[in-house]
């Protein structure tokens, strides 16, 4: 199957959408999810999104993003995420996104690392409702198509140019081309390779995958952050996250012996190690989350899901303590990118979690991470609006069509079926081992 678009976005998250979004509504888009539209980590996200309170905030704002970094954020990148927040914040409210209030003013949290109220929220479900929002302004517009369980599995280039991408249709286990003038990668992030994540399982990093093999350049793939507390359970897979938010409106840290050990709201790098040092010297594989205190009343409406949640795996926060533990939760590193969210490949832009704008530096402030994929997918889609060209898309298709005739997805797959079943039994293998020895690295 063989389609053509002028953008083709390869993943449905935050990032994805907004980018499309951004686009001028003549130009017509391909939206591609590896699995249902909502399989992504904005899905997931709880505690909200930080935004500049008002002008008098930039220099705060800027010291917590950096400090949380430890300095090695890129600077002109986190100015601008900094500046650019408010009017990002402003165009979701527009699309209806309800965020919480109070006497009728924006409602702003707090979480780690933050010298102040600046993070707004709706309830505990920021990244579902904001991701909800935009899938329906994304169906709602003519020029945007959207694919669903399209497992993409190569770019399509020439001489460092992207032309599009090569997928499978998950139900059909058809191949399908997508050739576009412009190709935005936002597949999402790495923690589907770990043994324990807050991440979706399908999240695999295909998009670093790509990047190795067409040589585009990389950043910061070292710096993979875990979050202090999600749900302690023995079973392994995906985790359920104990939003920071709770820590921020006065939810208390103690371990087995309900003795304090850590401030709750330190950088999470920092917290991360405080409570696996806490597990070592207990020995014991958690400690303990107590908000009992804010209240039952409270806690129902601030953290309807997290309560819910809970609840479902017979915990009821408003009662009892809570088991947490450290797991994998956010990739800072990525594909390298400037602040259109151009890579170093031509035609070829990446944005959100796959992508390294460098605003995190080695660690990332809570709640940066869906406004970093507001603020640079929306840029990424200003330079694509002023700069559409299709003089090379119509020469290279018709270049490459006569590269196709000889050699097709189709025929490898064909000649390799024998064996395939003992190929993805070998990666499982090889998965397997590699989240052995992740466990000891976090």
């Amino acid at each position: 199957m063989i389609k053509e678009t002028e953008v083709l976005i390869i993943g449905s998250g935050v990032a994805g959408l907004y980018f499309a979004l951004n686009l001028d509504k003549k130009i017509k888009v391909t939206i591609v999810s590896k699995g249902d539209l909502r399989e992504c980590n904005s899905y997931l996200a709880q505690g909200g999104i930080s935004k500049r309170r008002d002008f008098n905030d930039t220099e705060a704002y800027f010291e917590d993003t950096m400090k949380a970094g430890l300095y090695k954020n890129n600077i002109d990148n986190v100015r601008i995420m900094i500046e650019e927040s408010e009017n990002n914040i402003d165009n979701l409210l527009s699309y209806g996104v309800p965020f919480d209030r109070s006497e009728g003013k924006l409602d702003y949290t707090k979480e780690g690392a933050h010298s102040d109220f600046r993070i707004v929220h709706c309830k505990d479900k920021t990244g579902e409702i904001v991701t909800d929002t935009l899938i329906r302004e994304a169906k709602n517009r003519d020029n945007i198509k959207i694919l669903e369980n399209v497992n993409i599995i190569d770019l399509i280039s020439m001489n460092n140019k992207c032309y599009g991408a090569t997928g499978i249709l998950n139900n059909k286990k058809e191949i399908i081309r997508i050739y576009s003038n412009y190709t935005v990668l936002a597949s999402g992030g790495i923690g589907g390779l770990f043994k324990n994540s807050t991440n979706q399982r399908n999240l695999t990093g295909i998009g670093l995958a790509l990047a190795i093999k067409h040589n585009i350049d990389l950043c910061d793939i070292g710096f993979i952050q875990f979050h202090p507390t999600a749900l302690y359970e023995q079973s392994e897979g995906k985790k359920f996250l104990i939003s920071e938010s709770l820590r921020g409106e006065g939810g208390k840290l103690v371990n087995i012996n309900n003795e304090k050990f850590a401030c709750e709201l330190l950088p999470r790098n920092i917290l991360t190690k405080a409570i696996l040092e806490e597990e070592k010297n207990t020995r014991v594989p958690y400690v303990l989350l107590d908000v009992t205190h804010l209240g039952e009343d409270f806690i129902k409406s601030r953290f309807p899901g997290i309560y819910s949640g809970c609840l479902e795996k017979g915990i009821d926060i408003t009662k009892e303590k809570v088991r947490v533990t450290p797991v994998q939760h956010y990739f800072m590193g990525g594909i390298n990118v400037d602040s259109y969210t151009r890579t170093s490949m031509k035609n070829l832009f990446s944005c959100g979690e796959c992508s390294c704008t460098g605003v995190h530096g080695e660690n990332r402030l809570a709640s940066n991470s869906l406004l970093e994929a507001l603020v640079f997918s929306k840029r990424g889609a200003e330079f694509i609006n002023k700069n559409m060209c299709k003089t090379d898309m119509v020469n290279f298709i018709s270049h490459i069509k006569n590269f196709l005739c000889k050699y097709s997805y189709e025929e490898a797959i064909k000649e390799d079926k024998k064996n395939t079943k003992l190929a993805i039994e070998k990666i499982k293998e090889v998965r397997r081992d590699i989240q052995d020895e992740l466990v000891y690295y976090r």
